[in-house]
């Protein structure tokens, strides 16, 4: 297997790291995998809390002064990453290490370019374990997003994707959200460059993270979705190569 980088956005979730990064560590060290675990410290300024953590775990630790949001966090690690594929989840680890194992076997052995986990999949088991509120919320932004943004994309939010290394350095290059929006401009790119996207189900094992919610960021997130396509009229997302 080829060296794999796991990047993990974290802006207050000390307690969520110290409670979930031993399930991964020990999932992945079980499988024998190559690995790196890089935690990006969204400017917690948590007296060095999340830093201990993901060094007694480990992982590799990057920080930064400002609070940037969840985007600017996952891309400083997809650029110090050295893996030749590229995963980011949250941190509290929110879905079966299994989900894992798919994407690399769809990344490495059926070369897709981009692998997503789809919480709206059949096989996946998500909807029925979170409260009304937040189905509510998730379903709403799901529908505005697949239907006007990212057509044939209903679930861009999960928060499980994994890249190979090209294409990350491709999408994240010319990525500019730094929000929690910035899964559906990944996702628009990707669907602009004609990407192999595949969907996986997934399974939700903790709820322990700073989940998105809608009535919170919601006119934040809408304002994002029309800067998304701003850039692209002004030429933002064109190929770099």
């Amino acid at each position: 297997m080829a060296l794999t980088s796991i990047i993990i956005p974290s802006y207050r979730s000390s307690d969520a790291l110290a409670n979930n990064l031993p399930y991964l560590m020990n999932f992945i060290k079980g499988k024998g995998w190559d690995v790196e675990v890089i935690v990006v410290d969204d400017g917690s300024n948590d007296d060095g809390n999340t830093k201990r953590v993901a060094e007694c775990n480990q992982c590799v630790f990057l920080t930064y002064d400002k609070n940037l949001g969840k985007g600017a966090a996952v891309r400083a690690g997809m650029h110090y990453s050295k893996g030749e594929i590229c995963i980011f989840t949250d941190a509290d680890i929110p879905f079966e290490a299994e989900a894992l194992e798919h994407i690399l076997y769809y990344l490495e052995f059926k070369e897709y370019d981009v692998v997503i986990g789809d919480r709206a999949l059949k096989e996946s088991n998500y909807f029925n374990k979170i409260s009304s509120n937040r189905r509510f919320g998730s379903g709403f932004f799901t529908f505005i997003v697949g239907r006007f943004i990212t057509t044939g994309i209903s679930d861009t939010q999960c928060g499980l994707k994994g890249f190979k290394k090209d294409i990350a350095k491709d999408l994240f290059a010319v990525s500019r959200i730094n929000g929690f929006t910035f899964d559906v401009e990944l996702m628009y790119i990707s669907l602009k460059r004609n990407y192999d996207i595949k969907k996986i189900p997934v399974s939700l094992r903790s709820q322990e993270g700073n989940s998105v919610n809608v009535l919170k960021h919601g006119f934040k997130m809408v304002i994002d979705l029309f800067a998304i396509k701003l850039n692209h009229l002004r030429g933002f997302y064109t190929n770099t190569d």
